[in-house]
């Protein structure tokens, strides 16, 4: 069964442009890249190569590369070594732009990945790199030309695209923001957001629920993907120790995330203290600090800083952690014992800070990360807080469950720290003054442009 992905439209435009740079295409494991790739070279090329440097491709085109650069004294030097190597690895190739060359798991080769100036720069050829761990291209023997690349980042299925498996996109994108809509439609994307908040969007596990329909079935494959992930990511980690350490990490951000305390500017610290008692000596700061890095690389975790009063210019960097799947994220929950109606309000929390990290990538708001926020004059704390690049006002968005009020957001509102709230909520939505009540489902369609009405 296929899926469509939105980064379809992405690779398009790379290919459309005249810059000439090579693709690096980023995700975590399983979230789809070889697949829309292997889609993408086939439809949208009259040829592809495609090198997997993790299997016997990878081998033998190191194997070519070698023997292109190899050179004895006395004899002349291959001008152009790299081209010679594809030319030994395809007696075929031809050099031109009908042609792309994907070259998968490119972190297992510094010696490939240092050559992307190269693929840039002296072929016709379209290249896409790719990888689930280039995390270990920031090591030093790997060498990047940054202004040779372009890089997407390839997620799970967001709700738009699970939505589009059930043919309910079109629903999703026509209802009204604000509770003008029948009702009934807003109640049957109810229905799949509940569903989509228990098994997140990897690929794997959405056809499994198309198949099955069955959540344990896709909570037993979620965790697969978990063990799977910290097996390959041994390859990379010298210390038994530091590998443990991957699933009492997460669990521990599930353990924060509980605890809804407000953000610490040192998260190293307080998850190693979550992890191992401080006394123990087993875990240091610096392994931990290690391990979370690998983790944000691998794209299984993302950060949020902490805005304070409301200030787009006074940001605290990195205060808190947020889990890039929610079937993952639900997963590790679920091990704390929590009341499913607390994890579902962590789960919702989540799931705003995923959509406001794809609404950073569209420029459309500020921040390398999304943005929470401390009122220092009531003690209280706004969930996220937006500043947007479109019409430079500010928004605060509060995540409420139940019937409970957005206490500080409405304080933020009244004392001109914020232009507008949204308050994200499980009902069918309204308005009242610069007070804007939206499904909460309907997050990533939310506008940041109403100081330009």
């Amino acid at each position: 069964m296929e899926l469509k992905r939105d980064i379809y439209r992405k690779l398009l435009a790379w290919k459309s442009k005249s810059n000439h740079k090579v693709l690096e295409l980023e995700g975590a494991r399983q979230v789809g890249k070889t697949y829309i790739l292997d889609k993408f070279a086939k439809k949208e090329y009259k040829s592809h190569l495609y090198i997997n440097m993790i299997g016997s491709s990878g081998k033998d085109f190191l194997q070519c590369l070698e023997t292109a650069a190899s050179w004895e004294p006395g004899k002349k030097r291959e001008k152009n070594p790299v081209y010679r190597a594809f030319q030994l690895y395809d007696p075929d190739f031809s050099d031109c732009e009908d042609l792309v060359i994907v070259i998968d798991e490119i972190q297992e080769s510094s010696a490939v990945y240092s050559k992307i100036r190269e693929f840039a720069r002296d072929f016709k050829a379209h290249f896409i790199v790719t990888g689930s761990y280039l995390g270990k291209t920031r090591e030093k023997e790997y060498f990047l030309s940054a202004g040779d690349t372009e890089v997407l980042t390839m997620t799970t299925l967001t709700f738009p695209e699970f939505l589009d498996a059930f043919h309910k996109r079109g629903l999703y994108e026509a209802i009204d923001l604000y509770g003008g809509s029948d009702h009934a439609g807003y109640e049957e994307l109810k229905s799949y957001f509940h569903i989509y908040l228990q098994i997140g969007g990897y690929p794997e596990v959405v056809t499994t629920y198309l198949e099955s329909r069955s959540i344990p079935d896709c909570e037993a494959m979620i965790s697969n993907l978990i063990q799977i992930f910290v097996k390959e990511s041994s390859r990379y980690f010298d210390s038994p120790l530091e590998l443990e350490m991957f699933e009492k990490i997460f669990s521990s951000i599930a353990a924060t995330l509980l605890k809804e305390k407000k953000g610490t500017p040192d998260l190293t610290t307080d998850l190693t203290k979550i992890i191992f008692k401080e006394e123990s000596g087993r875990i240091t700061k610096k392994m931990t600090n290690y391990a979370v890095s690998w983790l944000f690389l691998s794209h299984q975790i993302g950060y949020c800083s902490m805005s304070v009063d409301c200030s787009n210019l006074d940001i605290v960097d990195n205060c808190r952690y947020y889990f890039n799947d929610l079937g993952v994220a639900g997963y590790f929950l679920k091990l704390t014992g929590e009341p499913l109606s607390i994890i579902e309000g962590v789960l919702c929390e989540n799931f705003v800070y995923l959509e406001l990290v794809r609404r950073i990538r569209k420029q459309e708001i500020a921040g390398q990360v999304p943005w929470f926020a401390i009122d220092k004059k009531t003690s209280g704390e706004l969930d996220f807080y937006v500043r947007s690049r479109i019409d430079n006002m500010d928004y605060g968005l509060e995540v409420k469950r139940g019937k409970n009020r957005a206490n500080t957001a409405n304080a933020l509102l009244e004392r001109g720290k914020l232009d507008f709230v949204y308050q994200l909520k499980n009902t069918y939505g309204g308005i009242a003054d610069r007070r804007y009540s939206v499904p909460l489902y309907l997050c990533g369609r939310i506008p940041f442009n109403l100081g330009k009405k």
